[in-house]
């Protein structure tokens, strides 16, 4: 059996609890997806191009179900949950489909054996079983599901439902566990994880979580993922600058100007975003901050770029992500057109990720010589004196990487996170040796 995914960090999760469910029931993995009896690709459904992505999946999949007859082929995840009855005549080749409820009842599905659907998305627990397919240094760790936002331009609540919590001892079992599984950094992610608790009418439950989390022994760092500027509190801060969590915050703006960012129905134009940005600064020193941004919105013109572009040059963010605008049925942008070009989208895109690219080079200049904590993720391939890793202002996939050599002549002597001196600097990336 072999699965795979598509998509966002939350979408891992919830294949590495199908996979839990299987190796339960017996079944054994593979990544070699020919000698696969069973081939499961977990979806994304956000945007056309990750739809796009997962087509050419799906009839990879099939050409190798022509091969091999008796291969089962399952579709699960977001793009089933949002297109069901467009995918399933357009592939009769595929043996099971399931949307985002039922990755608990993978099992009966593949046996043909009946299930009943759940009525909302799928909410794993402590005792969802879970195979972990990152390194065994970190993991994420999920913490909601669904979106209560109204965002004009995402899909995610119509395909996820309104933002569930899960509860906090839920949270800090699975934390538990995958320590004790060897796990030293916890990534929190969710559709928006700064929103925790709010669904229970707490506003501060996020910085209480840190908190009980950070008690947590052998737990080393602690980093949550997606947040929404609004919702950054004083107590949030306070955590973060009292305890392990790492004083990294990923808020996507994702404009700067506000017509545009009405359009969007985003809440935080670009004068309360930077004085929003100098106050963290303030509150944190040495924080990292990340952003992701959206070019070629509808209403987009030369003057609303030109806005944008300044707002990326006044914040000076660590970490940037740009994507280009796609209009999505069943959501209220839809209904704007798509008037900018997609080939000055891109053009757009690769502007803004320039200018990101002197900013963050000048940044990691500012580590030449430093003493950094990196945590060891990999060893390079045919070297045992060399891995690639992550400081604490690196989140894991998104961001760049330490490339680390040791000088000991023993490396299996080498911890999950050394001390290491940083030797040369590029634009995303850093080269550092491990401190004697």
């Amino acid at each position: 059996m072999a699965l795979v995914t598509f998509g966002c960090a939350k979408n891992l999760v919830d294949s590495e609890v199908m996979l839990g469910y299987l190796r339960q029931a017996g079944y054994v993995t593979t990544t070699d997806e020919k000698r696969a009896d069973i081939l499961i690709l977990n979806t994304c459904g956000f945007i056309r191009p990750a739809r796009e992505e997962v087509e050419q999946g799906i009839d990879r999949a099939i050409s190798l179900k022509r091969r091999f007859p008796d291969k089962r082929l399952a579709v699960t995840g977001c793009y089933v949950e949002r297109s069901l009855a467009d995918l399933r005549p357009r592939y009769p080749e595929v043996d099971v489909w399931m949307g985002v409820r039922d990755f608990d009842k993978i099992v009966p599905a593949l046996e043909d054996r009946r299930y009943r659907p759940g009525r909302s998305a799928f909410l794993c627990g402590p005792a969802s079983p879970r195979v972990l397919s990152t390194p065994g240094t970190w993991a994420y760790l999920k913490i909601s599901e669904g979106c209560s936002h109204e965002c004009s331009f995402c899909a995610i609540p119509r395909i996820k439902g309104p933002y569930r919590s899960r509860t906090t001892s839920s949270i800090l079992a699975e934390a538990r566990e995958l320590v004790r599984r060897g796990v030293k950094e916890i990534n929190l992610v969710s559709q928006d994880t700064t929103y925790f608790g709010r669904d229970w009418g707490r506003r501060d439950a996020l910085a209480l979580l840190l908190r009980r989390l950070a008690d947590i022994r052998g737990l080393r760092w602690i980093r949550f993922l997606y947040g929404y500027p609004e919702e950054v509190t004083p107590a949030l801060l306070d955590v973060m600058g009292e305890t392990k969590v790492c004083r990294y915050l990923d808020l996507p703006f994702q404009h700067a100007d506000s017509g545009v960012l009405r359009r969007m129905r985003r809440g935080v134009d670009g004068r309360r975003a930077l004085g929003l940005i100098e106050h963290i600064r303030n509150r944190l020193p040495g924080v990292s901050l990340r952003t992701s941004l959206i070019v070629g919105f509808p209403g987009e013109g030369r003057r609303e770029f030109a806005n944008l572009k300044e707002f990326v040059r006044e914040a000076r963010f660590e970490h940037l992500g740009v994507f280009a605008y796609s209009p999505e049925e069943e959501t209220t942008s839809f209904g704007l057109g798509d008037p900018v070009a997609g080939k000055e989208k891109l053009e757009r895109q690769k502007e803004i990720m320039a200018l990101q690219a002197g900013i963050s080079r000048e940044i990691n200049r500012t580590y030449l010589h430093a003493s950094l904590d990196v945590l060891l993720e990999a060893a390079v391939e045919g070297r045992c004196d060399a891995w690639t890793g992550r400081a604490r202002f690196q989140a894991p996939e998104v961001d760049g990487v330490v490339r680390v050599r040791s000088l000991r002549p023993d490396p299996a002597g080498v911890r999950a996170i050394e001390q290491v001196e940083i030797v040369a600097t590029q634009v995303y990336d850093l080269r550092g040796i491990i401190v004697e």
